[in-house]
């Protein structure tokens, strides 16, 4: 019996590195991406190339509107903050979506359901992060724990699991796991600010994240090779 998996795919590095380990499980692959009005809609193109050239089943791009809610500088008339001297600023910084992880799940647990699939993967980190409330355990564990409530699927016997994989993994751990699967992170995009080239700012909580992580790990970030 062929083993299947939903995946959720920004066209980020940790996403990118999720969809590998899932194709390296053996799972027939689904990925979901979605454009919901962000200022780096870049990534929509790089989840494209990524899906294709990983190999997907199907690769679906949900359209929502989140400007419409607004509430980030990812939505919303807000400057995206630049980090100084590397560190971040207190408390959730106003890069977080209200509620994405949340919505974003939602999708594909209908789509789950649609295909008759109980594997659902999506690439938090709860490590090296930016302190996002929707990328901890608790709350893949809350949300895994209500699917399998509110689901025809699950009242009639099957189960849901929401695989987060990275959850407890440095991003110089994560990245020498993609290196390891052969990931091409030069076709990736994390940052939050790119030019209308796409190309990445360097100061966005994400590149300064992204760098940190390629520097620990001792491997150079192809990205810059291009």
């Amino acid at each position: 019996m062929i083993k299947k998996a939903i995946v959720l795919l920004s066209g980020g590095l940790d996403s990118t590195t999720t969809l590998a380990m899932a194709k390296k499980k053996k799972f027939e692959i689904y990925a979901i991406s979605f454009d919901y009005g962000q200022r780096h809609k870049f990534e929509i193109k790089k989840a494209q190339i990524i899906a294709k050239k990983i190999g997907v089943k199907q690769h679906k791009i949900i359209k929502i509107d989140l400007r419409q809610i607004g509430g980030s500088a990812l939505t919303d008339d807000i400057n995206v903050p630049e980090r100084k001297n590397g560190k971040n600023s207190k408390g959730i910084p106003v890069t977080y979506v209200p509620a994405r992880n949340t919505i974003f799940l939602s999708f594909a647990l209908a789509w789950a359901e649609v295909l008759d699939i109980q594997n659902i993967f999506i690439g938090v980190n709860a490590i090296d992060f930016s302190g996002y409330p929707d990328c901890r355990s608790i709350f893949i564990k809350a949300f895994e724990k209500m699917a399998n409530l509110a689901t025809k699927m699950t009242t009639e016997g099957k189960k849901i699991k929401i695989h987060a994989p990275l959850i407890n993994l440095k991003k110089s751990d994560i990245i020498k796991i993609g290196c390891k699967l052969g990931i091409d992170y030069g076709i990736t995009h994390s940052c939050y600010n790119p030019d209308n080239s796409g190309k990445s700012c360097g100061k966005c909580d994400s590149c300064i994240l992204r760098a940190k992580g390629f520097k620990e790990a001792g491997i150079h970030d192809p990205l810059f090779e291009r």
